[in-house]
Formats: structure tokens, sequence, C-alpha cells
């Protein structure tokens, strides 16, 4: 084991990293002298042991530690994928206009974006806090900029408007731009607001309702469907049917949260049957241990997925 020294920056304040990690393995840790001593159980101590060098390797990397992150490294350890945790940290992903390097962070975040990479069409399915549209809008980001995308198309279905659209003050793009914001937020942390101006004015960078892809052929386009599991089967369709050459697709939903009316069948449910195993289509199931918002979320999507599971429920 390092000597304590080298450990300090992730023992956090008041060591309460360190208390995490005895309290989540059943550990005793003790320093004296510069030396760690670890006692408990051997399989906990070996985990302890693999816990603190992957997450001291993380530091040395410039990356912050954080309660979710240690949580983690936990359960990798626990379930003998530590070494993967160097698989997750390699590579950086994009650069967001303020200069932050975008990572992976989970090992189902990795596959994700390998998919992405990989696929000309790529299904994201998981809970709030995953980082399903954050990073394929990153993703999106680094196409146009590498030129293998000449636009970025941002869509989503506006199911609470409804017929109700109408009754809204403001032309139709200002109606429906409160349901955009999310994508809005996510583009311009990677771009900022003068670069994501120029390029929606040069239409390079497109905002839509799904509605507005009726009819259209997507070409040489990097497409996102967010919050999908609202669309219709009919809009899904249309939705996928607008592909054309040189495009590449991410639709992202929580199969969780449909907001359809009555006992519509959501269009992402039935497109993950319909297309299961077509070739060149990923389809990245995302979980609460996907989650990297604050620890409490990853704990509340954990709490629904059991509920979920033993009353049977989706």
């Amino acid at each position: 084991m390092e000597d304590a020294g080298s450990l300090m920056p992730l023992f956090g304040l008041n060591d309460e990293n360190i208390e995490l990690i005895k309290k989540e393995l059943g550990i005793s840790l003790f320093t004296r002298g510069g030396e760690i001593t670890l006692t408990g159980e051997e399989d906990s101590v070996s985990a302890a042991i693999t816990t603190l060098e992957k997450l001291t390797q993380i530091i040395k990397r410039g990356d912050s530690i954080d309660k979710t992150r240690i949580l983690y490294a936990i359960d990798l350890a626990r379930e003998g994928n530590a070494e993967r945790i160097e698989e997750i940290m390699q590579g950086v992903i994009a650069i967001t206009f303020k200069g932050r390097q975008v990572k992976c962070k989970t090992l189902g975040q990795k596959k994700y974006v390998d998919a992405i990479k990989h696929n000309t069409c790529t299904f994201g399915i998981g809970p709030a806090g995953t980082g399903k549209t954050y990073l394929a809008v990153a993703m999106a980001v680094v196409a146009l900029k590498n030129k293998d995308a000449e636009r970025i198309i941002l869509t989503r279905p506006a199911v609470e408007a409804g017929e109700k659209l109408g009754f809204l003050p403001g032309d139709l793009q200002q109606k429906v731009d409160p349901y955009l914001r999310p994508l809005y937020d996510a583009i311009n942390e990677m771009l900022g607001p003068d670069a994501f101006a120029r390029l929606l004015e040069r239409q390079q960078i497109e905002v839509a309702p799904l509605a507005y892809m009726r009819g259209r052929t997507l070409n040489d386009a990097f497409i996102i469907l967010d919050e999908a599991q609202n669309t219709t089967s009919e809009q899904m369709k249309m939705f996928l049917t607008r592909m054309g050459t040189g495009s590449k697709m991410v639709i992202t939903g929580d199969v969780t949260q449909i907001d359809l009316p009555g006992i519509r069948k959501s269009g992402l449910v039935e497109a993950l049957e319909v297309l299961k195993g077509v070739d060149d289509i990923a389809i990245c199931r995302l979980t609460h241990k996907d989650v990297v918002r604050h620890e409490l979320v990853q704990a509340i999507v954990k709490a629904y997925e059991k509920h979920a599971a033993l009353t049977g429920r989706q």
C-alpha cells in the first residue's frame, strides 16, 4: 500500500472519503508514521487496497474524486473489475467551451460512447443523470468540428404542449423553446454562447421539435432525438426513416418516464422490440450504476428500479 502522504488528496474533508470506504467494505484503516494498515476480512481488505490504488491513479490524472465515483470504484473492485477503471479513464471525448475535459465516468458510459462511434444508429436507454444526452451532444460537436458531419440536428417531442400550444404567447419557435431547453443547455456548454449563436444562424445547428422532421431527408448530419420515450409509434418510425446518406443518429430516452396520454404505446419501447438484432443499430442500457449526478440521484433511481422489479412494473 502506498504511504499515507501520497493518499492525502483521497482522504477528503475530515477523512470523509476514507470513512465511506471503511463503512462500505467493513474494514478498519489506521495510519501511523506514513504507513497505512488495513484490517478485516481478506476479500474486503483486498477490495479496499485495490480501490485506494485505483482512485489514487484517478487523482494523479488530474480528475476529481467524489462519493459517487468512490462507490463505483468499490463496486468494480468487489466484482473483480477494478482494472477496467483504466479503460474508463482513457481518452477525452471532447473539450468544453471553458476548457473542461469530457470523459466517461462509468463502464456503461464508455460502452455507450463506443457504440455511437461504431454504429450508424444508437439507442441510449437509462434513467436521469446517466449522461445520455450530454455525451451524445459532445460526440455531435466533435463530429462537426472534425467535419464528419456538416450539421447537428437536435430534436425532441413536445408532448406536454399538445393542442394547447396555440394558446401560448409568441411565435411557434418561442412556444416550443421551453421543451428544447435541455438540448440548448448541453450544446451551449460545449460550444459557448457566441459559437452556438453563429452555428444556429448558419443552420449548421438546428434545434427543433420532432414535428419539424416530417417529410425531410437528413443527409450528412449528426441527429439526436431526446426524450424518445414520449414519441408515438408513428413518430418514431417517421424519425428513423428520415436518415440520409452520411448521417448518424442517437436516440435517448427513459422507458420508466413515459408521459404519453392514455394507453398509447411508446414509440421507443416498440422500436427497441422491432430493431433488436438489426445490424449497425446498437442498444445501450444504462442503470443506476451509471448515474453521475449527486449520489442521492443514484440512490433514488436504484430504489425505483427495485420497486419496479418487485411490483412487475416497467
